[in-house]
């Protein structure tokens, strides 16, 4: 396809125009860039220097006394309810549970029958509670890494190229 010259010299001024407009935009989007990251520090700042102190004031003036009291009264409930009736029915239930033995004892020695010695396997490896121990410390593991990843990456190649873009040729 050809092209006269005065379309050719029309197209090369359109493309001049065209990456100077790319070039500020660059500049822009790059400005734009600091200014987003000085409004993050300074609202961590803000954050850290009249939000959290308020919340922690306010948390210890109204919410703290009624947390305190609520622990408190679990622990009493756990400590002084809970705990002893629990030992109460398992206390009751092993004591059942020596007594049917000594029975079934008893009973098999006088039909002339020798009380069987039942010797409990024993465990190799590791059981649930090893297995759920090191999953969870595995998904720790990995939650404290990518956070760590998250903290310290470079946040510059989130705004702005490098190199800046060329205009595409006409």
């Amino acid at each position: 396809m050809s092209l006269s010259r005065k379309r050719r010299k029309e197209l090369h001024r359109l493309q001049q125009q065209a990456s100077k407009l790319w070039a500020s935009q660059q500049v822009l989007v790059g400005d734009a860039a600091d200014v987003a990251r000085e409004a993050s520090r300074q609202l961590g700042n803000y954050g850290r220097e009249q939000v959290a102190p308020q919340v922690q004031q306010n948390y210890e003036k109204y919410a703290a006394p009624y947390v305190d009291k609520g622990v408190a009264y679990s622990r009493h409930i756990v400590n002084d309810k809970v705990v002893p009736a629990t030992g109460a029915v398992v206390g009751s239930a092993l004591a059942a549970w020596d007594a049917a033995n000594h029975k079934r004892a008893e009973i098999a020695s006088s039909r002339g029958f020798s009380s069987p010695v039942l010797v409990a396997p024993k465990k190799s490896g590791i059981g649930a509670g090893g297995v759920i121990a090191i999953i969870l410390g595995v998904a720790a593991a990995v939650g404290v890494a990518y956070a760590a990843w998250q903290t310290l990456r470079a946040d510059d190649e989130l705004w702005v190229a490098d190199d800046p873009l060329r205009a595409p040729d006409a």
